[in-house]
């Protein structure tokens, strides 16, 4: 655990008691702040007591006595209204800030020399977190990583000097840091989403940008309008900031063509890498994660053979075009973690001969700007509240059934890939929430596994089968 000692001996109101927000709780205890907590929930209300957290309905207190709120990242700050905590704390004029502002100044208060690398983007962020993470670990380094993709950033080994914090951020929790400053900030990407809680794109994208802004050294893929107009405003300012593409050459950063991943050196052009054949990092988009990687521990000391020696040892992803199962020439990929249409895109990219499964709670926009992949599917199966939906858009243009839960999708799939009687992938990759049907993606996915693996037809992937 991290504790928090920028707040010793003040008075700090901490809501929203989910995993994260337990720690954090947690964490200001140890650093010696005087907490109460509070959360809407009263299961999460007992969690906390259970772990001798001080549990307070401070409704109707003087909240003005008090130094911070620590808000969840769950918890809405601006949209579609600001939380009934958020407003009490605005009009007492206390500070409102998160897990990761907590992190990022007890960072820089304790151990600035510690590495700290950043990660954001709208797709991407989980992969190259865990390839950041991978490399370093290869190379000997002590690394810790967490945040929206793994544990909470609070419940991290304390900090030391030698130490490297690998660590995702969410736009929810980059929007509670009143301060960002990693050694290094990695942005990959920015398209439409959670306009719910950002209220414009516009919006969303300024909290993005927060983090590319103030780190010390930034890496910003430029491949789409948004995040090169971040870089240009870094660049303006003097800071040091690393492009990465995948769709051009940059002088200053990594870039990629054909899969190969390209560091250059003046005249001269250093190839990193060439994906063509990793098991797992497949398609233009795991170009540009590891090229963001490459890019982020190059800065921090790594050398070429270092780096090339993590990213063919890399092992992917849990629930991210993951290969879990062979039956004869089908090939079957849990891409759980594809939430929105983007996310979908780059795993329906890497394939060709599909069997889609799709479908969960719907995102604004549904499926219909992956026309251009319609021609890659056999066949689509289509699981939960979207399925209706996906069913209009598909229409004409790819086979589809609707099955409804995944089990039957599991099935159907995998006996039509057989029929077929060519080389194809079965593809989870939903382009939804999973909220319907499932806690989270990561249960969605493992229910996906648990159904492949049990059929007797397949036999687990191996990346020499």
């Amino acid at each position: 655990m991290i504790p928090i000692t920028s707040l010793k001996g003040k008075r700090v109101a901490v809501f929203g008691l989910g995993g994260s927000g337990l720690v954090t709780a947690q964490a200001l205890i140890a650093g010696g702040a005087d907490v109460i907590a509070w959360d809407d929930s009263e299961a999460s209300r007992a969690a906390a007591a259970e772990r001798d957290i001080p549990v307070v309905d401070w409704r109707g207190t003087e909240f003005g006595a008090y130094s911070a709120l620590v808000l969840a990242p769950g918890v809405p700050l601006t949209h579609p209204e600001p939380h009934w905590t958020v407003k009490i704390a605005q009009e007492a004029g206390v500070e409102i800030i998160g897990d990761v502002g907590l992190f990022s100044r007890e960072h820089d208060a304790r151990s600035p020399d510690s590495p700290f690398i950043a990660i954001t983007g709208t797709n991407g962020k989980s992969t190259t977190t865990a390839l950041v993470a991978h490399l370093l670990r290869s190379a000997g380094r002590d690394v810790e990583i967490g945040g929206n993709f793994g544990p909470p950033v609070l419940g991290l080994r304390d900090l030391v000097p030698e130490r490297h914090y690998v660590v995702e951020c969410s736009s929810f929790q980059i929007d509670l840091a009143p301060k960002m400053d990693a050694t290094v900030g990695i942005h990959l990407n920015l398209t439409e989403d959670h306009l719910d809680r950002h209220g414009t794109i516009e919006g969303y994208a300024a909290v993005k940008e927060k983090l590319v802004q103030g780190a010390k050294v930034a890496v910003v893929c430029t491949d789409d309008s948004w995040s090169l107009a971040m870089a240009e405003r870094r660049e303006a300012r003097g800071l040091e900031t690393l492009r990465i593409s995948t769709q051009q050459s940059v002088k200053t950063g990594v870039w990629a063509i054909s899969q190969r991943i390209i560091e250059p050196h003046g005249l001269t052009q250093t190839v990193v890498y060439d994906l063509h054949g990793h098991p797992v990092l497949k398609g233009v988009h795991n170009a540009q994660n590891v090229a963001a990687a490459v890019a982020a521990v190059r800065r921090v000391g790594l050398t070429l053979d270092q780096v090339r020696e993590g990213i063919a040892s890399f092992p992917g992803l849990v629930h991210r075009m993951e290969p879990i199962g062979k039956a004869e020439g089908v090939t079957i990929v849990n891409d759980s973690k594809a939430t929105n249409a983007d996310a979908a895109a780059k795993a329906l990219a890497s394939f060709d001969r599909i069997y889609w499964i799709a479908g969960g709670k719907p995102k604004t926009g549904g499926i219909g700007s992956l026309e251009s992949f319609f021609p890659k599917i056999a066949k689509a199966y289509l699981i939960g509240v979207a399925a209706e939906e996906f069913a209009a858009t598909l229409e004409g243009r790819v086979p589809y059934e609707i099955v409804e839960t995944m089990d039957r999708a599991v099935d159907r799939s995998i006996t039509d890939a057989l029929l077929d009687g060519r080389d194809g992938v079965v593809l989870l990759s939903p382009a939804c929430a999973s909220f319907d049907q499932y806690r989270n993606f990561e249960v969605r996915g493992e229910h996906f596994r648990e159904l492949v693996l049990s059929d007797p037809r397949v036999k687990p992937f191996q990346e020499k089968s």
